[in-house]
């Protein structure tokens, strides 16, 4: 991890604070392939609805926008009853019975419909209003939200479904495409302060997964401060007070036009230039959603100060990369997490058995390691039962555990997925038992109780221990390919670039 040494000093020199969660311990799930569908989850569906499973996601229709590409006409109509059925008030009230407190919502950039450049891009429309709807019964059960950009403008990360785009060309890491995401963050963060749909949000993410090569990533460093300093700039025009940031602002601003006084705030440059330029654009956004969804009077015409806290930003933490990667941690101000994905099954963390994996996750050392770089509190974003490996109910269940204790040594954790299809396609039960929660807690493969566990000294017999199988690698090089691992026979397989891409997507495989 070339260029890390120098952080601890400039972290030391910034003020900090730590975000103040909702909850004492984070155990939630995630709502992938709602509002951001990822086929290889519900293969039959995908296909019924008219699109394509193949080896190599771009050579076929396994995406959204290629999909909204081969259908302009009916993609709404269609799309419009997956939203309604993916995710239901049911899967939610099940979630709440198992002792789940907080959903991560994957979103497309797409949400923010005006932000779509069409003809080029096409997606389907409308995900707003179910986003709406679930984030009221979110709301409605007393649990909690995290927005996470999950597919950003321009993609940002080669050759994956969850991107939204299938392509090898990534082009996010651009003055345009950061552009976008700055607006589409100024948009979800007025409307998680004044929808009151949006009342439990507690979080956005900034960026799913983006290239582990920081080399591949200009810019970033800058786009990572820029995403806070939008936030906070919307925050400030609320009168939401935001520790160790309180600009002065002029006491002309209006106060019963929120976007009146947004107007004003750009044209008085009272913020930094990229954080004027995605304000400005924000407005109009702004205006035509809450036009379209009967908030006209809460962005328009109504007093706007707010009693909420401020949000929590949230980025990837810095180990995610490599290559002199920049810290997050030096772009918060105010309350800010840090999320960590760790999937098991494409091999680069553990050897391909049940003990090397007991002794590498019970001596998990990537809670410390981000404290040390500034990253705290860090929570695991995304997280599964699945292995290398055949494995038996009886090793997951003790998997299961292990992850769990060592995960809520963090902020805590968040599991991918909140559910997965069964089927044909799915060999009945065998994609779910490793991807689903639900399905998981139906077959005893997790606990009822998220905080419970089947065996509470599941790793004591393996803490500070390791195997000769087991290797210690950095955390952003835990995906080295594995280009000959097996595959269950009639299950997606994911995908590989074309050209032997070094890292892919993890929670992909099995």
């Amino acid at each position: 991890m070339r260029g890390l040494l120098w952080f601890p000093l400039l972290v030391a020199a910034v003020p900090r604070v730590f975000a103040q969660l909702p909850v004492e311990k984070i155990y939630g799930v995630n709502l992938g392939s709602w509002l951001v569908l990822e086929p290889w989850m519900l293969p039959q569906a995908w296909t019924n609805m008219g699109g394509q499973i193949c080896s190599d996601c771009t050579q076929c229709i396994e995406c959204e926008f290629d999909f909204a590409m081969a259908y302009p006409d009916t993609v709404d109509e269609i799309f419009a009853d997956h939203w309604d059925n993916w995710f239901t008030q049911s899967d939610l009230q099940d979630l709440k019975n198992a002792g789940i407190n907080t959903l991560r919502i994957p979103l497309g950039y797409w949400i923010v419909e005006a932000l779509v450049e069409r003809p080029e891009e096409n997606y389907p429309r409308g995900g707003l209003e179910y986003l709406r709807r679930g984030l009221g019964w979110i709301r409605d059960a007393g649990m909690h939200a995290i927005l996470d950009h999950h597919a950003l403008p321009g993609v940002q990360t080669p050759g994956q479904m969850f991107t939204g785009r299938c392509t090898d060309d990534v082009q996010f890491y651009t003055p345009h495409n950061y552009h976008r995401a700055l607006v589409w963050t100024a948009v979800m963060t007025t409307l998680s302060h004044l929808d009151p749909q949006f009342s439990n949000v507690f979080a956005i993410e900034a960026v799913n997964e983006p290239i582990m090569d920081a080399a591949q990533t200009p810019g970033y460093g800058d786009f990572q401060k820029n995403f806070v300093k939008t936030i906070r700039a919307i925050e400030t025009l609320l009168g939401i007070r935001v520790p160790i940031y309180n600009p002065n602002l002029p006491g002309s601003l209006p106060t019963t036009n929120f976007t009146a006084a947004l107007q004003q705030a750009c044209s008085l440059s009272l913020f930094d230039a990229d954080v004027v330029d995605a304000l400005q654009d924000a407005i109009p956004i702004l205006i035509g959603i809450g036009s379209q969804y009967g908030l006209s009077g809460t962005l328009t015409s109504e007093p706007f100060n707010s009693r909420r806290s401020p949000l929590v930003t949230s980025f990837m933490d810095v180990n995610w990369q490599y290559d002199n990667p920049p810290n997050p941690a030096n772009a918060a101000i105010g309350p800010q997490g840090y999320d960590n994905h760790l999937y098991y099954s494409f091999g680069g963390v553990a050897a391909a058995d049940p003990t090397a994996y007991m002794q590498s996750i019970c001596n998990l050392q990537r809670i410390q390691n981000d404290a040390a770089l500034g990253d705290s509190p860090l929570w695991f974003g995304e997280w599964g039962l699945s292995t290398q490996f055949v494995a038996t109910d009886s090793f997951l269940k003790q998997w299961g555990d292990a992850q769990k204790w060592a995960y809520s040594q963090s902020a805590g954790w968040i599991y991918w997925n909140f559910k997965t299809e069964v089927s044909d396609l799915t060999n009945g039960t065998e994609l779910a038992r490793q991807w689903s929660y639900l399905e998981a807690l139906s077959m005893g493969l997790l606990t009822q109780n998220p905080a419970s566990y089947y065996d509470d000294n599941v790793c004591q017999p393996y803490i500070n221990k390791t195997s000769s199988k087991s290797r210690s690698v950095p955390a952003a090089v835990l995906d080295a390919p594995v280009l000959n691992r097996s595959v269950p026979n009639n299950l997606p397989s994911p995908k590989l670039s074309a050209h032997g891409r070094r890292f892919m997507k993890k929670h992909h495989s099995f």
